[in-house]
C-alpha cells in the first residue's frame, strides 16, 4: 500500500507553497529592516515551517472529506510516511502545541495500513514515528544543553513558562534519567523531560537511546489501540 502512485497532482503543492509564502510575507511586513528580519526569522522561522508542514498534512487528509478521494489516496501512498516523519519531528521538538500529538500514529496506521495484518506498513509507521520524534526531541535537548535556561525562555516558540519548567526540573532531579523514557511512554507527559535532561547535560547517546525507547513504547501501544478501534469500525469514516 505504500508503493508510489501513478497519479500526482503537480499544481496542488504549488498552490500550498504559494499560501505559505503569502503568509510569510504578511508576517514579515512588520520586520522590514535587515536586523529585524534576521531577528524575526530567528524567533518565528520555526513556527512558519511548522505551519507550512501542518497545512500540507491537513490539505491531504481534508481531500478525503471535501475533495478527490482518489487523489488523496495517491498523496497518502506517496507522501504519507514523509508527512508523518516531518510532523513527528515537530511533535518531538514540542512545536505541535496546537494539535493532539496522540492522534498522529493512530491516523497514520489507519490510513496507511490495509488491515491489522499489514505488518510491514504498521511497522513502517511506528519506525518513522519513533525516528522523527527522537530527532525532534534531540534537537530541543541540544538547544537546552547548549543554549541554557534563559535562552529557551526568551524564545517565542518555546511555550513552557518558568513555573512549568521548575516543575519538570524537579521531576528530573527526583527520578533521574529513568524519567525520560517513562515520561515519553505516557500520555500528557511526552517530551516534558527533554529540556531538563539538556540542562542536566545528559550524554547525547544516552538521551537518544532512552528517548527512543520511551517513544517506541508510546507509539506501539497507540498503534495497537488504533488497530483495535479500527476493527470495531470506529474509523469507518476514513
Amino acid at each position: 500500500m505504500l508503493s508510489p502512485p501513478a497519479l500526482v497532482a503537480p499544481d496542488a503543492p504549488v498552490a500550498l507553497g504559494f499560501v505559505v509564502i503569502v503568509l510569510g510575507g504578511v508576517l514579515l511586513s512588520n520586520a522590514t529592516e535587515p536586523g529585524r528580519v534576521r531577528e524575526f526569522l530567528a524567533d518565528n522561522g520555526v513556527v512558519l515551517l511548522t505551519v507550512g508542514i501542518v497545512l500540507a498534512a491537513v490539505v491531504g487528509v481534508g481531500l478525503f472529506f471535501v475533495g478527490n478521494e482518489e487523489l488523496a489516496r495517491a498523496w497518502l501512498d506517496q507522501y504519507g510516511l514523509l508527512a508523518l516523519f516531518l510532523i513527528l519531528i515537530l511533535e518531538g521538538a514540542m512545536l505541535l502545541y496546537f494539535a493532539p500529538s496522540e492522534s498522529l500514529v493512530p491516523i497514520g496506521v489507519t490510513l496507511l495500513a490495509d488491515s491489522a495484518s499489514d505488518y510491514d506498513a504498521i511497522a513502517a509507521v511506528i519506525l518513522v514515528a519513533v525516528v522523527g520524534a527522537t530527532i525532534g526531541q534531540f534537537a530541543l535537548f541540544s538547544l537546552a544543553k547548549r543554549g541554557g535556561r534563559e535562552y529557551l525562555l526568551k524564545k517565542r516558540w518555546f511555550r513552557i513558562d518558568e513555573e512549568q519548567l521548575d516543575r519538570f526540573d524537579g521531576w528530573f532531579q527526583k527520578w533521574g534519567r529513568i524519567i525520560v523514557p517513562v515520561s515519553n511512554a505516557l500520555l500528557f507527559t511526552r517530551g516534558m523531560l527533554t529540556v531538563p535532561a539538556g540542562f542536566a547535560e545528559m550524554r547525547d547517546w544516552e538521551f537518544v537511546l532512552l528517548s527512543a525507547l520511551g517513544t517506541l513504547v508510546f507509539q506501539s501501544w497507540l498503534a495497537v489501540a488504533a488497530l483495535y478501534l479500527a476493527g470495531q469500525g470506529f474509523f469507518g469514516f476514513l
